[in-house]
């Protein structure tokens, strides 16, 4: 699937059972290979980085399989460094697999290759490099010093002593090297140079390895020393916790949308540093609750936001919510010492900056922060993603501010959550739309217009675009077949249906509208692909909360495929000529019943002999047929419908 349309969303509330961590997920496969014994592990991550530390666990010669359904594994380790001695390993762009796989190997005596898709080749690693080196590991740089692929050689290990590693590009580099230490068997001391980011996740690293018997001693989160004499010894079962940055946007959806969402598989015990997202949201003024394995988030009181400035330098990957997070704000907000974002699955800051404009925010972009003012009211818009999961998650939050996004490239989720969408769509209620379809002159306006007014919801009469399309083009002097410009026209139409009339820029343009020049203005505009274009995307901008009612001759079919009502309203075209003579009658105009007829029947064959969206009824549309039914009783019909179906009360 290229992108993925969200409607907009009227709120959110509702429970979620989050995949499993990565950052656990795969720190504890590298573990569990390395260590004594076999490891069942509960609750593993089912994504693309676990697949591929599989996949290079298995080209390793370290024996695993699945059990049972679910993400039950058991792992056979190796009780020490990895038995195959030449590999050639492809890692995607999963940097918790690159990393720590770089320290394990360039300690385990053989000859190794690493590489990934292009992104991870511009993912800094030198300085994980250089500390190995340090240690006596020969390792070259194949393409550019600094940056991966990688080759991997036997060399003499220089165990013991002190080693030092940067902390301020990346704590995946303090990780690698701390969980391959103990293959040297001899205590080490690691030193941190300069200001160790994303300690959160060090707390992690270090609290796994502990599980598997080895203590690090940590002296603040300058110096760890590692202990010579142990191995890594199986627990026996490990579960993995719920993936607490994957929280952090049903969390942000509750606080926008309303809520409660409850997340379950992380909470006040967890070992993730991005647990703190709630207290982050909670400083936003959002309604947080805990419990030992669940946390839920609700809108504030007064239902905004508030603005923030913050360091959030130990929950870098939650922090990108935040960043989609303060288009709801009250204020202007800033987001602090996030540098890491530079050097992820893409260039986070410029890429955050680019999106968030896309959809009306004022972005201000520096080397470690980023400033968002919040737009008036947002763009409908396409969010490229930039092969990088967090940010197709992220921007799923813009629809609930009732604005209609396309997510790009959906599927990159599968790096950390296949079925984040689903259980977005699980939480998220969309804008709920009656789409009223079928043939000329069979009531559907009225119909849709009067269940509009009795809902109290939007009403779009979509056949009278093409009529206004036209109108907007000759007051502006416009050549009907100025395609390029008759399209921009469609695009920013300002139309509106409302009490019975047609509105173009605030003018009563029912009766305009029906004259000859813009019936036959409106069949040349209407043959346009640029026009047809524009109206599709214009016509869905007419859904917004609290509902809308649509008719025409493909709502339910093109325009709102998800429309959860579905009305195919028709009548005999005997019934039908006779409404359209009464009605021509009253306002006293000539009108021929022959002529009516015939001209009925043609439309209708026109109609469903169309290529696009032939005028049919859809199997999940209910048949309304008003041959024998007055208005009133049509209404009552389609009312009936959207209340039993439960998007009204009563």
């Amino acid at each position: 699937m290229e992108f993925l349309d969200l409607p907009p969303m009227l709120g959110a509330a509702g429970t979620v059972r989050l995949p499993g961590s990565k950052s656990i997920s795969n720190r504890v496969l590298l573990l569990a290979a390395l260590a004594e014994g076999e490891t069942d592990i509960r609750d593993l991550l089912s994504s693309d980085d676990v697949d591929r530390m599989l996949d290079a666990l298995t080209a390793l010669g370290v024996s695993w399989r699945r059990e049972g359904e679910g993400g039950s594994y058991r792992v056979v380790g190796a009780g020490g460094p990895f038995p195959v001695k030449s590999a050639e390993l492809f890692l995607g762009n999963a940097g918790t697999a690159f990393r720590p796989l770089t320290a394990a190997l360039a300690l385990s005596g053989g000859e190794y290759t690493l590489s990934g898709v292009p992104r991870m080749h511009e993912r800094p690693i030198g300085d994980l490099v250089e500390a190995l080196r340090q240690l006596g590991a020969d390792i070259t740089c194949t393409a550019n010093e600094g940056f991966p692929p990688l080759r991997l050689k036997p060399a003499t290990i220089r165990a013991g002593g002190v080693v030092s590693v940067r902390g301020d590009v990346s704590s995946q580099f303090l990780t690698a090297l701390l969980m391959a230490l103990p293959l040297t068997g001899v205590e080490t001391t690691v030193e941190v140079v300069g200001e160790l980011i994303s300690k959160p996740y060090i707390a992690i690293t270090l609290e796994l390895m502990a599980r598997f018997g080895v203590a690090v001693e940590r002296e603040g989160w300058a110096r760890f020393v590692v202990p010579g004499g142990v191995r890594y010894r199986s627990p026996g079962t490990v579960y993995v916790e719920g993936d607490a940055s994957s929280a952090s946007y049903f969390l942000a959806a509750g606080a926008i949308g309303g809520g409660p969402v409850r997340v379950e598989g992380v909470g006040r015990d967890s070992i993730q540093g991005d647990v703190r997202f709630a207290e982050a949201l909670q400083q936003l003024g959002a309604r947080i609750a805990m419990g030992d394995n669940w946390i839920e988030a609700a809108a504030p009181a007064d239902g905004r936001l508030r603005a923030f400035d913050l360091d959030l330098n130990h929950i870098p990957d939650a922090a990108m919510t935040l960043a989609v997070a303060a288009l709801f704000a009250d204020g202007p907000c800033t987001l602090r010492n996030i540098a890491s974002w530079r050097v992820k699955e893409t260039d986070r800051i410029a890429a955050m900056a680019t999106e968030l404009r896309k959809v009306g925010a004022g972005v201000e972009e520096g080397p470690d922060h980023l400033r968002v003012s919040p737009p008036a009211r947002l763009v409908p818009a396409a969010i490229d993603t930039y092969d990088d999961h967090r940010m197709a998650m992220c921007f799923s939050l813009v629809s609930l501010g009732g604005c209609r996004v396309r997510i790009n490239d959906p599927k990159c989720v599968n790096k950390t959550f296949p079925d984040y969408f689903a259980a977005y769509a699980g939480v998220a209620r969309p804008v709920p739309v009656v789409a009223i379809d079928g043939p000329s002159a069979s009531g559907k306006g009225t119909v849709a217009e009067r269940v509009a007014a009795a809902l109290g919801w939007h009403y779009l009469d979509s056949g009278s675009l093409y009529r206004l399309v036209a109108l907007a083009a000759i007051r502006a002097g416009a050549p009907l077949d100025d395609e390029a410009l008759l399209g921009r026209i469609a695009a920013d139409l300002p139309a509106g249906f409302a009490g019975g009339r047609a509105w173009l820029a605030g003018d009563d343009v029912t009766d305009a509208i029906r004259n000859e020049a813009c019936s036959v203005g409106a069949s040349q505009v209407a043959v346009l692909p640029a026009v047809r274009n524009a109206l599709f995307d214009r016509q869905r901008d007419y859904r917004c909360g609290p509902g809308l009612v649509a008719e025409g001759r493909d709502m339910g079919s093109v325009i709102f495929p998800d429309a959860p009502v579905k009305v195919f309203l028709t009548a005999s075209v005997e019934a039908r000529a006779g409404r359209r003579h009464k009605q021509l009658m009253e306002k006293g105009l000539a009108a021929n019943m022959e002529s009516l007829l015939q001209d009925l029947r043609e439309r209708d064959a026109r109609d469903a002999a169309r290529a696009v969206a032939p005028l049919q009824k859809l199997p999940d549309a209910v048949l309304l047929d008003t041959t024998n039914m007055d208005v009133d009783e049509a209404v009552a019909f389609v009312l009936d419908l959207v209340r039993g179906r439960g998007l009204v009360a009563g």
